[in-house]
């Protein structure tokens, strides 16, 4: 079964700088609803517009990721996002003051240590899942970035780095994390860096106001670099008066790294904040080599297209496999019988979904007259055999389900997109929405013919005990 969706248990409130604007915010990250995800609201801004944390969302990769949704804009929001997804949170409301997400110390740590003083509490949906059942590439030949999806035995959510920069600084190194639950310890910690030829550079694009050696790690690849370089790139940082130090070459200041592979490791986390806008939790493998925030939204937009796909294409089920309930278990159920019952087959029952057959026939009795000559199966059966498969999932665990019946209660957003004609196979999956609670089951379902969506509806009935 899927697990509950996670919000927090209270909010949490952070001031910082921003990197690249050097302005200062203060951040509060708020509980939110199920199935609300990483909202970002600008409260600085009239009306205090909102953007989603989603991919789509993206408006530019130049030294971090921004989202923006027409007024509200939000720059460097992967530490943050890392943070929020490592911890298994799905939905928060992230208020702040200014255009960019404090850079911290550069890495994820501070957020985590501060959502976890507030702790998280279990809610109702459950966790949104893309699970990778094929191989998916990317690759960017001008910027020799190349990434790999693959599936999982166990459904881990694993991550596998390799940077080459070909410099004697930075050299050629890995990093992996095998689960989340290793992202504290062994990623979090790990900072953004820059090499110092890039510094000048980025300050001349008006970025890095808010950079200093306390948020970043500076590496130095070159020996010999004279004081009056360095005393001249501190004034144009508008750090003048900092000292500013080197041996040789290695890390400005000579700042002690927290792993040997601390560069490689910040490049995983920016990958796990980066795909944290695909909006599902990811059960498989990633492997990236030289990543970057372009490469990473890319290949972040190439698993959205794939997901979608996957959705439009149904559950991938053996039509020739024992069924979970034939038509006689079926009647033993419900209490529908000819011309009524639309189940012929149960093929799948989890704790929160449910997928059933109906083989559709020229011999169905409302072929008669809908139409002669023209067979279609009218949408209001289809929504009624979806409900039947529904009220199968709730009575399964009934010791005496005959004794029950199902009424509707509400039927919402119902959608007709092929026609259903004889000879078809209806597939439904339905997945419960809500936990049922007073015999109310809330429950969102699909149907499919050959993978593709047929018919789709949001249903919500009473499970009723018969009189007797």
């Amino acid at each position: 079964m899927d697990p509950k969706q996670e919000t927090l248990a209270g909010p949490v409130s952070i001031s910082g700088v921003g990197l690249h604007t050097g302005a200062t915010v203060n951040l509060n990250i708020l509980p939110a609803d199920s199935d609300t995800g990483y909202v970002f609201k600008r409260v600085d801004l009239e009306g205090q517009p909102t953007v989603k944390a989603s991919v789509e969302k993206v408006f530019s990769t130049a030294r971090g990721t921004s989202i923006k949704d027409g007024e509200a804009v939000v720059h460097t929001t992967e530490h943050l996002l890392a943070a929020i997804y490592s911890l298994g949170i799905d939905n928060a409301i992230i208020e702040l003051d200014g255009p960019e997400v404090p850079i911290m110390d550069g890495s994820s740590l501070k957020f985590i240590e501060a959502i976890e003083k507030v702790g998280k509490k279990e809610q109702e949906g459950h966790k949104k899942y893309f699970v990778l059942k094929e191989n998916i590439t990317f690759e960017d030949p001008e910027k020799e970035v190349e990434m790999l999806a693959v599936p999982t035995d166990g459904g881990e959510y694993r991550i596998t780095v390799m940077v080459d920069y070909r410099s004697p600084a930075l050299g050629t190194q890995h990093a992996s994390m095998y689960n989340l639950a290793s992202f504290k310890e062994e990623i979090a910690p790990c900072r953004t860096f820059v090499f110092l030829r890039e510094l000048e550079a980025l300050a001349d694009q008006n970025l890095i106001k808010g950079g200093d050696l306390d948020n970043a790690i500076v590496l130095v690849e070159r020996p010999n670099v004279s004081k009056e370089e360095l005393d001249a790139l501190a004034k144009k940082l508008g750090k003048e008066g900092l000292e500013v130090s080197v041996e040789g070459i290695g890390v400005l200041n000579n700042s002690e790294l927290k792993f040997e592979n601390e560069p490689a490791r910040h490049k995983l986390l920016d990958i796990v904040g980066d795909l944290a806008l695909l909006g599902f939790r990811i059960r498989g493998h990633i492997l990236a080599a030289r990543p970057g925030h372009a490469g990473n939204v890319a290949f972040c937009k190439l698993l959205k297209e794939k997901l979608k796909e996957q959705e439009s294409k149904g559950p991938a089920i053996n039509l020739d496999a024992e069924p979970v309930y034939d038509i006689n278990q079926i009647e033993k159920m419900l209490p529908h019988r000819y011309p009524f019952l639309l189940v012929d087959r149960i093929m799948e029952v989890t704790d929160n979904s449910i997928i059933g057959i109906k083989n559709v026939t020229m011999n169905e009795q409302f072929f008669q007259g809908h139409f002669p000559g023209n067979p279609v199966m009218p949408g209001v059966l289809q929504v009624e055999a979806m409900a039947q498969v529904g009220g199968i999932f709730a009575l399964h665990q009934q010791p005496d389900p005959e004794n029950y019946s199902t009424y509707f209660l509400k039927i919402d957003n119902v959608r007709f997109k092929k026609k259903v004609i004889p000879g078809d196979t209806l597939v439904f999956e339905l997945r419960l929405l809500t936990p049922i609670r007073r015999g109310i089951v809330h429950m969102d379902g699909k149907a499919y013919v050959n993978g593709e969506v047929v018919g789709q509806a949001e249903m919500m009935a009473q499970v009723i005990k018969d009189k007797v």
